[in-house]
């Protein structure tokens, strides 16, 4: 990895590229400390340093995706998670709209409209959710157990500036992720995502290490993020190869076809977006709780004990289930094996033993179940291995969903230099004669 980013910065083309991407990150991470008018950071440090600051694990994973900058109340407090959240949508909706679904098959005009409409829908989510957390700051919820007011002029004029403010900050996000990707180098909001998960890591290790014996306990987690690394490494990396033949045709005197190629299914097709989907679910009883005036009600003292605890039972056995429903419900959405079948079967394509048609695709079906279920358990434990560690350690979760962070640095990382190692090539290629 290393040496690629060496030879990368020797490249005159590739170093301003990465410049680029560097330094649009740089900015990303500057906008997260830059406070939103109208906000007292003075008390908002304070509240954040209570026990209780912000802890929910929904709010934990916006926070996690902003690069900490949600509890800043920050000009970025939104972070990605709008434009994560509309690009989710708008996928699922392919299912569900047949236009969607043409335009998908339309090429590259289809993919341009189907982006702007991710991008509209973006402004209109980043609209609600900074609603929704100016007015959990003002009433208190976004920082229970703080007494100070984080908001001093609560007038409608100074409300709406902060909430154009992080719309702002959202749409500006969503606009630099889109440069990276066009003037930079790799998935420009993936690259933005990292950042911010990334940055949560050194104050995560030092809370743990502030802690009685936290040497010791540092150098463990350290050896475990390590060990998971290495995990992530090889299954991301792994896939299963379907070979295709295409039978030779004749078009005039030229003869086509005739090549072998495959199809790669990998063994984690949705990728952390399960893990995502079942911790934002499982968090929504523990945040509908924080509205509620009766504290002491039963079923209030029953969720924080069974589901807003990460290594309670019921939380543990909902969150696996929650893992293996959407990482087949995903996987469906994004690979369909009769589509599979009929573009195979339409380019005169088959797989060596299979019939086309049907019997291609019961067979893309049957692989593709035996995958995805390795792949959701995969997940289940990488996501798991991490809280329950920690839990055993007697250190409260400092880092939300800790699993799931692991396997979005270390993809996107791959991501990244695999695009670096493939623009190294093109520049270098030698061929045959030097």
């Amino acid at each position: 990895m290393l040496g690629a980013f060496t030879r990368a910065f020797r490249t005159p083309d590739l170093r301003k590229k990465l410049l680029f991407t560097l330094g649009i990150m740089a900015l990303f991470r500057l906008g997260s400390l830059i406070p939103t008018p109208g906000i007292d950071y003075t008390n908002v440090q304070t509240c954040i340093a209570t026990p209780a600051g912000g802890g929910q694990d929904l709010l934990g994973l916006v926070n996690l995706f902003s690069g900490g900058a949600l509890l800043q109340l920050s000009v970025f407090a939104l972070g990605i998670m709008p434009y994560i959240t509309a690009s989710i949508i708008v996928q699922l909706l392919r299912v569900v709209i047949p236009k969607f679904e043409a335009l998908q098959k339309e090429g590259q005009t289809g993919q341009a409209k189907l982006t702007q409409y991710t991008r509209y829908l973006t402004i209109f989510l980043a609209v609600l959710q900074a609603t929704t957390y100016v007015t959990m700051a003002r009433n208190g919820i976004l920082f229970p157990g703080c007494s100070v007011e984080v908001i001093p002029d609560q007038s409608w004029p100074n409300l709406l500036i902060m909430i154009l403010t992080m719309t702002a900050g959202t749409g500006l996000i969503m606009w630099i992720g889109e440069q990276i990707t066009e003037h930079g180098v790799g998935n420009g909001m993936s690259l933005l995502i990292f950042t911010s998960i990334a940055a949560s890591f050194p104050g995560a290790i030092g809370q743990i290490f502030a802690v009685d014996g936290g040497t010791t306990k540092v150098l463990i987690f350290v050896g475990l993020a390590l060990v998971l690394t290495c995990a992530i490494v090889f299954v991301e990396q792994s896939q299963r190869r379907i070979p295709v033949q295409y039978a030779k045709r004749m078009v005039g005197r030229r003869m086509y076809g005739g090549s072998t190629t495959y199809i790669p299914i990998k063994i984690n097709m949705a990728n952390v977006i399960p893990v995502i989907f079942a911790s934002s679910l499982l968090a929504l009883p523990g945040l509908a709780a924080q509205f509620s005036s009766e504290q002491d009600a039963g079923w209030i003292l029953w969720i924080q004990t069974n589901l807003m605890d990460p290594a309670a039972s019921i939380h543990i056995a909902i969150y696996v289930v929650l893992i293996l429903f959407f990482t087949f419900f995903y996987t469906s959405i994004t690979f369909n094996p009769e589509d599979v079948a009929d573009n195979m079967k339409r380019y005169g394509g088959f797989i060596p033993g299979i019939r086309a048609g049907r019997p291609t695709s019961e067979y893309l079906t049957y692989v593709l179940n035996r995958i995805t279920t390795s792949g959701a358990v995969y997940l289940a434990i990488v996501a798991l291995i991490p809280t329950l560690a920690l839990k055993a350690m007697g250190v409260a979760n400092q880092i939300p969903f800790g699993g799931s962070s692991l396997i979005i640095v270390v993809g996107v990382g791959l991501q990244t230099v695999q695009q670096i190692n493939s623009q190294l090539q093109q520049r270098h290629y030698e061929g045959f004669l030097r």
